[in-house]
């Protein structure tokens, strides 16, 4: 079973290796024909851009997707300056310049990998799927008993920040790096994703298409662990099948089929204020101008954040989204499961957790209040400041940099959870709701507890499960996300997670007038 495993890891290092060269190769020529194109398509002013475009871009070949997104870029941002100093707004480019030097590198591209699709895919996600696969399905037989103990999980370099675990934390992070900021760079990963993108949407992929399909195949390959790993546990086979049904069916193939029949891309499960553009005016545009569809997602949307959420919240507590349906905490426990137990379970992580989780939201509220009184008030600012600029820097800093960068590539430093504990705006939404109403709470038996360390080890939000075992006291934490593992690897069945009446559901003799330590710990 070993030589099995270490094949696996070989064929997987090899697609790895195949995928990450992609980005390196290829050919590039921006012909006058299809600038002329672009430049009509674009609806562009600016005869200084089109002047060092023609100079310096078309009509040339570049060898690779930096030098030549380089050029566009160049051109781009001294034809914006110019237009900027002497006030031609008219003729100013409103576009990113990664975004627009993505859209002319997509349609310049040519050479082996645009014209051989089908043979890169199968080199790249091809190899990298039968590798994964091969390295984990073997533990079917290697893995012994049921059930999950500390065996190691300290000691192994993937999963306690040694090198594999800085290795895979700087992949990540660069990905996410390319993917938000520079996706003019990585044309080539979105040629071999377009057959499927085609044959779903009818469109060419483009860089969101290529996550989001990759988003999909690397939580299916890790549910395959998940099965494995949680087999003796019917809860996580569930909830393991049920994030990933919502993943593929509702965030991907839903919305990209949508797209085809002339509707506006939406995911259904994707609940304002995470689903932070919602409110904006482009959206609310789209929305109303797209018929009896966009009136129904704006009235859906609307019901599910101020009807559904906290109505589902009060019933099975927050676990129902974070854990069930989010594909944020779907990733999270499925690519994130190896690193769960890196957590901070520190007092001054948790109150460093309460106040930005919740200034997130609370930034998320008032920029979309601002929105919304623009978008009624015909007018661009609130008080002065232009809504566009609240807009844009929330977009970078927490759509961006939080959500994408530090959420997900800081997974094997900072524990899987780093968005959904720290920086979700929905996260703390329904925590605010799960502390103050609702039925669920996981119940403890302190005399069966033989404080073995399980379940706070490998508590993803960093609570200190094993205290509240060892006094019998109910967990009631605004943070739980109720994924269940602190009772899937209780070897007493200590924990038990429940949806019972409110009363009883915080022991009146836990909150003592003038005791701070036990009032602390509830205002969570």
């Amino acid at each position: 079973m070993k030589n099995i495993q270490n094949t696996g890891l070989g064929i997987f290092l090899i697609g790895l290796t195949l995928f990450i060269s992609l980005i390196f190769l290829g050919k590039y020529e921006l012909t006058p024909t299809l600038f002329d194109q672009i430049i009509k398509d674009k609806e562009i002013k600016s005869e200084l851009f089109i002047d060092e475009m023609n100079i310096n871009v078309v009509g040339k070949e570049f060898t690779d997707p930096f030098s030549f997104s380089l050029a566009i870029r160049n051109a781009l941002n001294n034809a914006n300056t110019s237009h900027i100093k002497n006030r031609e707004y008219g003729k100013k480019i409103w576009s990113k310049p990664h975004v627009l030097s993505y859209d002319i590198a997509k349609k310049s591209g040519t050479g082996l990998i645009k014209e051989n699709k089908g043979l890169f895919w199968w080199l790249t996600f091809g190899l990298g799927v039968i590798g994964a696969l091969l390295f984990i399905i073997p533990n079917v037989i290697t893995l012994g008993p049921k059930g999950i103990k500390n065996n190691g999980v300290f000691l192994n370099a993937a999963t306690n920040r040694g090198w594999i675990g800085w290795f895979v934390f700087v992949f990540l992070v660069c990905f996410y790096l390319l993917l938000y900021f520079a996706p003019d760079y990585i044309v080539n990963w979105t040629y071999i994703v377009d057959p499927i993108s085609e044959a779903l949407s009818g469109n060419p992929a483009g860089q969101w298409f290529l996550y989001g399909f990759l988003y999909c195949v690397v939580m299916t390959v890790m549910a395959v662990r998940m099965y494995i790993k949680y087999r003796h546990n019917k809860y996580q086979i569930l909830r393991t099948t049920s994030v990933l049904f919502f993943q593929i069916i509702f965030a991907f193939l839903i919305p990209e089929i949508m797209v085809r029949f002339q509707m506006p891309w939406y995911d259904f499960k994707n609940a304002f204020p995470l689903d932070y553009d919602f409110f904006f005016k482009w959206n609310l545009k789209e929305l109303t101008n797209s018929g009896g569809i966009g009136l129904f997602i704006l009235v859906w949307g609307i019901v599910l954040t101020l009807i559904i959420v906290p109505l589902m919240v009060y019933f099975f507590g927050k676990r129902w989204y974070c854990s069930w349906v989010c594909g944020c905490g779907g990733l999270a426990e499925t690519l994130g499961d190896p690193y769960r137990q890196l957590s901070d379970k520190s007092l001054k992580a948790w109150k460093f957790e309460r106040w930005i989780v919740h200034g997130v939201l609370v930034f998320a509220i008032v920029m979309t209040v601002m929105t919304l009184y623009t978008f009624f008030a015909e007018t661009s600012s609130v008080l002065g400041i232009k809504i566009s600029t609240i807009q844009s820097i929330y977009g970078l800093l927490i759509g961006s940099v939080f959500a994408g960068v530090i959420g997900t590539g800081f997974y094997p430093i900072f524990g899987n959870r780093v968005w959904c504990r720290f920086g979700c705006p929905l996260a703390a939404y329904l925590g605010i709701v799960q502390r103050f109403k609702s039925r669920f709470r996981i119940t403890t038996n302190g005399g069966q507890c033989i404080s073995c360390g399980n379940c706070s080890t490998y508590c993803e939000q960093g609570i200190d499960v094993r205290a509240y075992a060892q006094k019998g006291e109910n967990i009631v934490r605004a943070s739980c996300v109720g994924c269940g593992i602190c009772a899937a690897v209780c070897p007493r069945g200590v924990l038990k997670l429940e949806n019972g009446p409110e009363d009883g559901r915080i022991n009146p003799t836990d909150i003592l007038l003038g005791n701070d330590i036990d009032l602390m710990k509830y205002l969570k």
